[in-house]
């Protein structure tokens, strides 16, 4: 069967792998339509964590597929089902695992694509538990989206920020696939939304999206323009996942008593932190890693009545490294696909 395997640093090729064998008791076997691109692509492609893998190993992080078959035992899904699985190997029985928090599961063994073979390959099998049902009316590339696109977002948003309707919210890289799910999940519930983006193009498309002030960062200082926007006072929220380039200005955009959640550090892992500002000005600063499975149920029922993820191309599989070059390159706004 074909798979998109990483050979070493920026080495992807297709290749043809055997297929897995009937699933076994507690097994789901199914055929993945459709994956979802995302930075743990990239940054797998640029060769991060090679010591901890066994190469070759099939990339994708985040996918959408069929039930094709079922193993003993199996009671909640049948053939036909779609479906989306849950990316992290996780124990299934350590104290946060049983209170449904999966994405700090104290025994993980990896995030498939990233430390294990991941879902860009026709056919895998996967326990019954990490598998979600998605609602009939949800297509193929939309519920690709939900594990990590839009899953991420839910948790860091309602989890916790504890986002709130009619606060406000500066979400960083608003035309990037969680930014772009940030600005739709917070107007859905009526919060004043300033985004940041790195060109006009990508701002008035962030406005269409609901977006009520855009900032080119490439132009502007955000931080000033939102402080003065605010009157000095601040927004409730930041949806932080740049980094470096913009850790200290989003903190000045924090009203006093702000939440700052973050997941990600695309411009550099390495800040400072003014200790003063962060006690006397009593921000909360959240770190936010994946999301629960629960978390991406909550998704797919937010497509199911009409949020809809961005989504900027789809490339058929044999055109996989055009559409890893346009996520590489930020060309994307919102999601890019890859379908099987």
């Amino acid at each position: 069967m074909r798979a998109l395997q990483l050979f070493g640093d920026r080495d992807l090729r297709l290749t043809d792998i055997e297929p897995p064998p009937p699933p076994a008791a507690g097994e789901v076997q199914i055929r993945t339509r459709a994956i979802a691109l995302n930075y743990l692509d990239v940054w797998g492609f640029r060769g991060m964590a090679f010591a901890r893998r066994k190469m070759p190993q099939v990339a994708g992080v985040e996918a959408s597929g069929e039930v094709v078959a079922v193993g003993e035992g199996v009671s909640r899904f049948q053939a036909g089902d779609k479906v989306v699985m849950y990316g992290a190997e996780t124990c299934g029985h350590c104290k946060a695992c049983r209170e449904g928090r999966d994405n700090l599961c104290e025994n993980v063994a990896g995030i498939l694509g990233f430390h294990v073979d991941g879902f860009a390959r026709e056919l895998i099998n996967r326990p019954e538990r990490l598998v979600i049902k998605v609602p009939d009316n949800v297509s193929f590339d939309d519920a690709a989206c939900a594990p990590i696109g839009f899953g991420t977002v839910q948790h860091m948003l309602f989890d916790n920020a504890k986002l709130e309707p009619g606060e406000t919210i500066l979400v960083h890289a608003g035309g990037s696939g969680i930014g772009t799910a940030a600005i739709k999940m917070a107007k859905d519930i009526g919060c004043y939304v300033y985004t940041t983006v790195g060109d006009d193009a990508k701002g008035e498309r962030a406005k269409a999206l609901g977006a009520d002030m855009v900032i080119n960062y490439r132009t502007e200082r955000f931080e000033g323009v939102v402080r003065k926007a605010t009157k000095r006072k601040g927004v409730d929220v930041v949806f932080e996942h740049v980094g470096v380039d913009t850790w200290n200005g989003s903190l000045l955009c924090l009203k006093r008593g702000g939440r700052l959640v973050t997941c990600g550090s695309t411009s550099g892992i390495s800040t400072t932190l003014n200790l003063m500002q962060l006690f006397q000005q009593q921000y909360r600063i959240t770190g936010s890693f994946g999301c629960s499975m629960g978390n991406i149920v909550q998704s797919l029922d937010k497509m199911a009545r009409g949020m809809n993820p961005v989504i900027d191309s789809v490339f058929e599989l044999p055109d996989f490294l055009k559409g890893l070059e346009r996520l590489e390159g930020r060309q994307a706004f919102g999601k890019v696909i890859v379908r099987f």
